[in-house]
């Protein structure tokens, strides 16, 4: 003979209706916690104010040319005929001659504004980050040439091979919403 199974009552349809929206609702609750609670992103960038223009950059970084760029705070740049970060501690002559720059790819493009002015600007895909211009800018100039991690070619290494041997600890990790340490003049050596 067979088993008749009842059928609920309005009452316990009505409790196990609440009972499963219960259920959806903390279920949607901790995934809505769980997705705030998050560790937040970090990136690589290096602190300029760290920054000891070992030469690392250019030779630990694990891609070809190096993720590490040289940057210019043009705020801080002093436009000089004689750019200590351009050219050579003491150069023949005040011209482009690649002799005459200290850059060994010949990143910095430099440009006459008036004279006695002068526009120095980065070419990024020529910079391999070896830090002789920022050496250079900060050593003898007004430092705006600094070094910053460019994470448009950053692999982000959980270790990075630069941050390992970095003789300065200038590389931090910093949040991905914000991944740019910026120089200012208040900050300088």
């Amino acid at each position: 003979m067979a088993e008749i199974i009842p059928s609920p009552s309005r009452r316990q349809f009505v409790l196990n209706w609440f009972r499963g929206a219960l259920l959806f609702l903390s279920g949607a609750a901790t995934s809505m916690f769980a997705r705030f609670t998050r560790p937040e992103k970090l990136v690589w960038q290096i602190d300029p104010n760290k920054c000891v223009f070992c030469t690392n950059c250019a030779t630990r970084c694990v891609l070809e040319p190096s993720a590490v760029k040289c940057v210019q705070a043009y705020p801080m740049c002093g436009y000089c005929k004689l750019c200590t970060g351009y050219f050579e501690p003491q150069p023949n002559r005040l011209d482009t001659a690649a002799e005459n720059q200290i850059c060994p790819t010949g990143a910095i493009k430099r440009t006459a504004l008036e004279d006695p002015y002068y526009e120095y600007t980065i070419d990024e895909p020529l910079c391999i980050g070896c830090a002789k211009c920022v050496k250079g800018c900060v050593l003898f100039g007004n430092g705006s040439f600094f070094l910053q991690v460019r994470h448009d070619r950053c692999v982000n290494c959980n270790e990075c091979s630069i941050a390992v041997v970095c003789p300065g600890q200038a590389f931090v990790r910093v949040p991905a919403r914000q991944p740019y340490l910026l120089k200012d003049r208040e900050h300088q050596r």
